[in-house]
């Protein structure tokens, strides 16, 4: 709650053209990301809308309660999920990714949306966790139909090609390192210029 009301705060104080809205991943770019939110985002007028332990159930109660007051950014970049794939399927963990779409898209009509694929994790493809993202990750890229809602799936871009995951992305195979991070950037950069324009 105490972030959640900084964030508000935040918020308040308008002038916000890109959010990004998640859980502890999207909470790391103030950790092991910082130098790369710096070098991307520093100068974007971007906002970190993401809260360690999150499901897609919390991200919607924010959203309903001031994460967006006041605000109207270009874009917003969701990553939301993993934290569901242990207790809902992923028929409902794509209702949730569908309703928090569906609140940016009442809330900021003009904002431009990047939705990221659930990020891979787990050691390899045989990661039962893994395989819910992956099941919910077809559904939700059907969102992607509405012209204001960009559907990316990076998760490659962190897998070795035998589809496991190195420590040296993420060290807890759930949690990205600085490396980790440099790669999210990089990858969703081309796609949000093009959104942020």
């Amino acid at each position: 709650m105490k972030r959640h009301e900084s964030m508000n705060k935040r918020v308040q104080q308008g002038n916000v053209d890109l959010v990004f809205i998640g859980d502890s991943i999207t909470q790391g770019w103030e950790g092991r990301g910082k130098k790369v939110w710096a070098k991307f985002y520093g100068k974007r007028n971007a906002v970190n809308l993401g809260i360690g332990g999150d499901r897609t159930q919390h991200v919607i109660w924010r959203l309903d309660n001031g994460n967006l007051e006041n605000i109207r950014p270009k874009a917003a970049v969701i990553m939301i999920g993993t934290n569901n794939s242990g207790s809902n399927s992923p028929v409902e963990i794509a209702e949730g990714v569908e309703v928090i779409v569906g609140q940016i898209r009442k809330k900021s009509p003009d904002t431009r949306i990047l939705l990221l694929a659930t990020f891979p994790r787990g050691a390899d493809s045989q990661d039962k966790r893994r395989q819910v993202n992956q099941k919910s990750n077809t559904i939700v890229s059907k969102l992607a139909e509405d012209k204001m809602v960009t559907y990316l799936d990076i998760g490659p871009e962190f897998l070795e090609s035998d589809q496991t995951l190195s420590k040296e992305i993420m060290p807890d195979l759930l949690h990205l390192s600085e490396k980790g991070y440099t790669i999210w950037a990089e990858s969703i950069e081309p796609t949000l210029t093009r959104l942020m324009k």
